[in-house]
């Protein structure tokens, strides 16, 4: 079942996932050759608990950790690890707090140190096609626009999406209905788009095939590709589309 959100329940998100947000930009400016993906755990934990929330992840379905963590053909859910970061990987950060009973979630994919150009192009194009999706979520559109605008412009850049994971509705639990698909061959259906509909949409952009693998919790490219991931939780309200986690420092609007 679907649940839309009253002005009430969409404000409180809107704390939540500005907590989200804030926590990614300080998050994204550590991220560096000779940091260790679990420093930025230890951090972001704390950083829920100074600011009165808990981490949105951790002991969820048993996750062990605050964020997940992947790093270059690691697609979602990498675990933190004691490793330092080097110089040309990119990595992918997930996290999510839970306020006040409503949750945020929200993802970035940051370089470490100068990368190749072709790392760049593919960190680019995933936010891209982010911004593509978010373009298709006003009222009275179909749910599927927001799948054939992510995969569309994936594909058009020489880029496979993912086919097994998806983006998700979000509020009082972190993974709701409905489950937004990054791909569709059916871009005019779905559900209509309506008020008071709050989801995090996430694509998930490979750089060859989509196949994949699982060991543990860390999914990852099978042919060794690399992946970027990236997410923003959205809101339909009276005055339109609000992405709820955007960050301050992020262009978005500006372009």
């Amino acid at each position: 079942m679907i649940v839309l959100k009253n002005l009430e329940q969409i404000k409180k998100l809107r704390k939540s996932c500005h907590l989200t947000a804030k926590a990614l930009s300080e998050i994204k400016e550590m991220i560096r050759p000779g940091v260790s993906t679990i420093e930025l755990d230890n951090w972001a934990e704390n950083f829920c608990y100074k600011n009165g929330a808990l981490p949105g992840f951790k002991g969820y379905k048993n996750y062990p950790n605050v964020l997940c963590t992947s790093l270059n053909s690691e697609v979602v859910h990498g675990l933190p690890n004691d490793k330092p970061l080097k110089e040309g990987d990119i990595l992918s950060v997930d996290f999510g707090v839970l306020l006040d009973g409503y949750y945020g979630d929200s993802a970035i994919t940051i370089p470490v140190g100068k990368v190749s150009d072709e790392a760049s192009r593919l960190i680019r194009t995933g936010q891209e096609c982010l911004y593509k999706g978010i373009e298709q979520i006003s009222e009275g559109n179909r749910l599927n626009q927001i799948s054939h605008a992510i995969q569309s412009h994936a594909e058009k850049n020489g880029y496979s999406v993912i086919r097994k994971f998806v983006g998700h509705g979000i509020g009082r639990n972190l993974h709701e209905e409905p489950s937004i698909a990054n791909h569709t061959k059916k871009p005019n259906e779905g559900i209509i788009l309506k008020r008071g509909l709050v989801i995090a949409i996430e694509p998930m952009v490979l750089q060859y095939d989509n196949d994949v693998y699982e060991n543990g919790w860390t999914v990852a490219t099978i042919d060794g590709g690399l992946a970027v991931h990236w997410e923003h939780t959205v809101a339909i309200t009276e005055k339109g589309m609000e992405i709820l986690t955007l960050r301050e420092e992020e262009d978005y609007g500006k372009r």
